[in-house]
């Protein structure tokens, strides 16, 4: 079973990111999960959204502990949250971030070959004209996963369809943002 937990503040999507994921994954025949931690947020607060894929059913019903990837939304979260925290050996982290891989790596103690990262506020900026980072993560998520980006871009398409119907400048820029996150990801070196 693979994990997934992803960090950001209340409005930054993750949430959303969390759904969409799952329902471009569920096509592929794998077992899914995607839920949100609730509890007194507020727009700006922390907050967490898990997945869990599988092969098998999964029976598990709770927050994500043993996370093969961790997607950060909001960087500032590194200085507040432990993002490592329960990380698979081996696991990988994908930031919202300018710095490299080698500087996050060094700021969170783990090896720069586990760290992704991709300007995803920028690439949300630049394509919606707001600062949602959530699918542009998205994209790179799919990326660093090496999953197939056209049968999620499909799926993807499909749902926000389902929910912007009446703004397709809202659909378009969505997947413009997944796909230049997924073609901007940098890696170490």
């Amino acid at each position: 079973m693979i994990e997934i937990r992803w960090h950001g503040r209340g409005g930054q999507g993750a949430k959303t990111a969390a759904l969409l994921f799952a329902e471009s994954v569920l096509p592929t025949g794998k077992h899914v999960q995607a839920f949100p931690e609730y509890g007194p947020e507020r727009m700006g607060a922390p907050v967490q959204s898990f997945n869990r894929i599988s092969d098998k059913p999964i029976t598990l019903h709770s927050a994500a502990t043993s996370p093969t990837y961790v997607v950060i939304l909001d960087p500032s979260l590194m200085n507040c949250v432990n993002v490592t925290a329960g990380l698979v050996k081996g696991g990988k982290i994908i930031v919202n971030s300018t710095f490299s891989p080698k500087e996050i790596a060094a700021r969170l103690g783990i090896n720069p070959k586990q760290v992704y990262v991709v300007d995803a506020s920028h690439i949300a900026l630049n394509t919606i004209k707001l600062n949602k980072p959530n699918t542009p993560m998205l994209g790179a998520l799919i990326k660093v996963m090496d999953l197939d980006i056209k049968s999620i871009l499909k799926d993807t398409k499909e749902k926000l369809t389902e929910k912007f119907r009446h703004k397709p400048q809202v659909i378009e820029g969505n997947m413009a943002c997944i796909k230049r996150a997924y073609d901007e990801v940098v890696t170490h070196n």
